[in-house]
């Protein structure tokens, strides 16, 4: 998980509901939608902060210590298209209002949670929550604003959202140093009770195209395939490949994981409809997004453990270090645009990623010694630079290739796919450390960077036209 957020979140909000007039409900829906997430966002960020300080005071592994991170992602990223789903059926603020319920009871679990296992366990919940929470959020926008207005709402909702997840792990880092690692969760309560106060002048919608059940099939088989694949990854990091306990759990994972997509391309209303990767556009953009965000959710888990327990960074240090990655972010958004449209899409995709590389290399020597601003800092503004340029037409990129009537859809699925990625990332983070978090950045570094540019490859070859719409 990273400061920067998830491809695509701003694209799932412009699908075709039916919108209402812009008034009371319209800025109350902005307003919920903004609180709950950038609630999900801040516990994404924060958490890797607080970890070394956390698995020090619980006497966490480091087994332990990635499913602090892995438990809420697994939840996240396996049921965030049934969300959407049920948001469409049962009523877009109704699913919303149940996300952020349960999200806030979870995070209170998490506060009070005496040992690590309670700990992951309360943090599975909180998957849970927001895999209703971050669409629901979404849908709420894209209800209650015109077309013509939708835009400027987006703008607003992305920019607050952005300052909540970069300042995040600074306020994060605070709590855990001045009071306990136990506020980053309990933050989450006020947050949540305002969002339910102002939800409730938005009115209820429902997609009038929503038909069939919800694929819980699927998403019981992908939950369950990637339980296994990322138990298994985890275990061959601090056990070996050769344990028989990941051979199976791997072997398990393959057949969860291959029966969801028999499922998939049978089922009546799959939450994944296969088809849409016959688009060589679409799978090279999702291509991308698996490399690129394996390599950023691998070098976000790592490093601040490197900062603190290896450089004497303080918690807040450790946050701040990171806080060039949203600025650049902010600045360049505009500008990768624009390179979109003078150069077209396969450009920025093959060029940011590259430049993404780069600044995962410089992590290499920032590993050992220097100072923030001789080693750290390059590498965040490299790093920064090429995730700015590849983010904007990344998500241009996957809505064009899928056609105006699957554009919510087609974001939402490689909004998953970021999500998975950081999910396999931190999972294969122990086998590429070998135990020692702190020390393992330089492994981590590298092979980022050839993440990166299996990235960068894949969007070259994979995305035909220059458009972004599939050729």
């Amino acid at each position: 998980m990273s400061i920067v957020k998830t491809p695509c979140d701003e694209g799932v909000v412009l699908g075709p509901p039916d919108p209402l007039p812009v008034g009371v409900a319209g800025r109350a829906a902005l307003g919920a939608a903004i609180i709950g997430s950038s609630m999900t966002f801040i516990d994404s960020t924060v958490v890797n902060v607080a970890l070394p300080v956390l698995r020090a005071q619980l006497g966490a592994t480091v087994a332990e210590a990635q499913w602090v991170v892995e438990a809420y992602m697994l939840f996240l990223a396996s049921l965030v298209l049934a969300g959407g789903a049920l948001g469409d059926r049962w009523g877009r603020r109704f699913v919303f209002v149940l996300g952020t319920m349960v999200f806030a009871a979870a995070s209170a679990w998490c506060g009070m949670a005496g040992d690590v296992t309670g700990l992951i366990v309360a943090r599975g919940a909180q998957g849970i929550g927001a895999a209703l929470l971050v669409p629901g959020s979404l849908a709420l926008i894209s209800a209650n604003f015109t077309r013509e207005r939708r835009g400027r709402a987006i703008g607003t909702w992305a920019a607050l959202t952005s300052m909540a997840a970069g300042a995040g792990p600074v306020l994060g880092g605070w709590l855990v140093e001045a009071v306990s690692w136990r506020w980053i969760f309990f933050i989450n309560l006020p947050l949540a009770g305002l969002a339910l106060l102002i939800v409730r002048r938005v009115p209820e919608s429902r997609a009038q195209s929503a038909a069939g059940a919800v694929d819980w099939t699927g998403a019981a088989l992908a939950t369950g395939g990637l339980f296994c694949l990322v138990f298994g990854l985890i275990e061959w990091g601090s056990g070996g490949g050769a344990n028989p306990t990941v051979i199976l759990s791997l072997a398990l994972a393959a057949a969860g994981l291959g029966a969801f997509v028999v499922r998939e391309m049978r089922a009546p209303n799959p939450m994944l409809p296969l088809e849409m990767f016959r688009s060589s556009t679409f799978t090279g953009a999702n291509l991308l997004t698996l490399f690129l965000y394996c390599g950023l959710g691998a070098t976000m888990f790592v490093l601040p453990f490197n900062l603190i327990e290896a450089h004497g960074y303080s918690a807040v240090e450790a946050a701040a270090a990171l806080l060039p990655f949203v600025a650049i972010m902010f600045l360049l958004s505009a500008f990768a645009g624009r390179l979109m449209d003078r150069y077209g899409a396969r450009l920025p995709l093959s060029l940011g990623p590259a430049v993404a590389a780069a600044g995962f290399l410089l992590f290499v020597p920032a590993a050992g010694s220097g100072s923030y601003w001789d080693a750290v800092f390059p590498a965040v503004m490299i790093m920064s630079v090429g995730m700015a340029i590849s983010v904007a037409p990344l998500t241009a990129t996957v809505m064009a290739s899928a056609g105006s009537d699957r554009v919510g859809l087609a974001s939402g699925v490689n909004n998953a796919v970021a999500r998975v990625a950081s999910l396999l990332a931190v999972a294969g983070v122990g086998i590429v450390v070998q135990g020692a978090l702190a020390r393992g950045l330089t492994r981590v570094a590298w092979a980022s960077a050839a993440l990166a540019l299996a990235g960068s490859v894949s969007a070259f070859v994979l995305v035909r036209s220059q458009d972004g719409r599939s050729g």
